[in-house]
């Protein structure tokens, strides 16, 4: 291979620290490097006293340092950098190494080693320990700059958390005077004046009626993330029942049958997990379009977690809905068809994730719904009641109920 001044190429300027006690070595290695393109700039040291004095100084882009230096090694100077913390790339560079030898000194931390009768490759192992700390020190910043950003964001949603809980608590009083008076209003004036006032203050009601809704579902999206998450052992079975007992005034005009069986014991906050499966089968209910409702609810083990699955006959969702039903007061449906303010899934999703979970839909339009979400097979460290088996599944029969009347 010709010189790098014959070909013209540009010299790459390279701060080197040499760990060599033979001044011959150390020149042949600084011109094979001047010969391979480096504009070198730079010393040599000898003793670990003077290693560590040059790297209190100026540091360099690379340390080249001999295996075998009498008082001392290179590998040790290899230890001084990983010490102080150093992000510098060490190759040795050595007379004879055996492969057992040089394993072990990469293992140690070393970028490479090239044997004093091949300093041909000397330059180009330089440019690739240069070219790797170049990708790592990229990708730190990448780290430190997403651990920034997950920092603030995590941050503004505790003050964004925080404050819709402490605005639409202190507005719940001056609302409920707000609705108790209007429907005074409506009580004792309607049909005492006009048709229009009649109408203006049924709007007032109902406006006001409406608002306390917002804020009362405002107040409980709040709470699902805040707060300690107080982990039990828990038996989703019992939680679905104390979920259908919530639904049945409101399954009463429609009906509905909900069907489980073999639920698992989860490590869960019980009162959350079953907001989750109060929401999934009260949209289930509420969107059965003209036939009555019936819901599955199963569970199984996948991937190390458990994989739930909430199913319906109901009028299903457009594919292209499948995440945006997520976002908080996000509605598809007016209210004149569907009564609700779109922030019963925005809870369930903030439930789950809280949890280590993960929750989506899986619909065809007019079909029906599927929504499936995962829970951690088991919480690590956490203590269980004895006798308590994680995961596990109650081996009963189907559990089938109707929510009729």
């Amino acid at each position: 291979m010709k010189p790098a001044e014959a070909v013209g190429f540009s010299k790459i300027g390279l701060r080197v620290l040499l760990v060599e006690d033979t001044a011959a070595d150390a020149e042949l290695i600084l011109r094979e490097l001047r010969r391979g393109g480096f504009e070198v700039s730079g010393e040599v040291v000898q003793s670990p006293e003077q290693f560590r004095r040059r790297l209190c100084s100026d540091l360099p882009d690379i340390v080249l340092a001999d295996y075998n230096l009498g008082g001392w090694s290179g590998i040790e100077a290899l230890d001084i950098l990983q010490e102080q913390h150093l992000n510098i790339p060490l190759i040795l560079v050595s007379g004879a190494l055996g492969d057992v030898t040089a394993v072990e000194c990469i293992k140690r931390g070393a970028t490479d080693y090239v044997l004093k009768d091949n300093l041909a490759r000397l330059p180009v192992s330089i440019r690739r320990a240069l070219a790797e700390r170049r990708l790592h020190d990229d990708r730190r910043r990448a780290e430190e700059e997403l651990a920034r950003k997950a920092s603030e964001l995590e941050r503004s949603n505790m003050e964004l958390e925080q404050f819709a809980y402490v605005a639409s608590h202190d507005l719940q009083e001056p609302l409920r005077m707000v609705a108790a008076y209007t429907q005074l209003l409506a009580e004792r004036y309607h049909g005492k004046l006009d048709a229009q006032a009649d109408k203006y203050i049924h709007y007032a009601v109902v406006g006001a009626q409406r608002m306390q809704t917002l804020i009362q579902d405002l107040l409980a999206f709040s709470r699902a993330g805040r707060g300690g998450l107080d982990l039990e052992a828990t038996d989703c079975n019992l939680l679905v029942k104390d979920a259908m007992q919530n639904l049945i005034l409101a399954a009463r005009e429609g009906g509905a049958i909900v069907k489980y069986r073999d639920l698992p014991v989860v490590m869960v906050n019980p009162a959350q997990l079953r907001q989750v499966f109060q929401n999934l089968i009260g949209n289930a209910i509420k969107f059965r379009g003209s036939k009555p409702s019936v819901v599955q609810i199963t569970a199984e083990r996948a991937n190390g977690d458990w994989l739930f699955a909430v199913s319906d006959n109901g009028i299903g969702i457009a594919p292209e809905h499948a995440e945006s039903i997520f976002v908080v007061f996000q509605r598809l449906h007016t209210r004149t068809e569907y009564a609700g303010n779109g922030i019963g899934l925005s809870i369930c999703k903030k439930i789950i994730e809280r949890h280590g979970g993960r929750i989506w839909l899986e619909s065809v339009e007019g079909q029906g719904s599927t929504f499936k979400f995962t829970l951690p097979a088991k919480e690590p460290g956490a203590a269980l009641p004895a006798g308590t088996e994680i995961g596990s599944r109650r081996p009963d029969e189907e559990h089938t109920r109707s929510l009729v009347g």
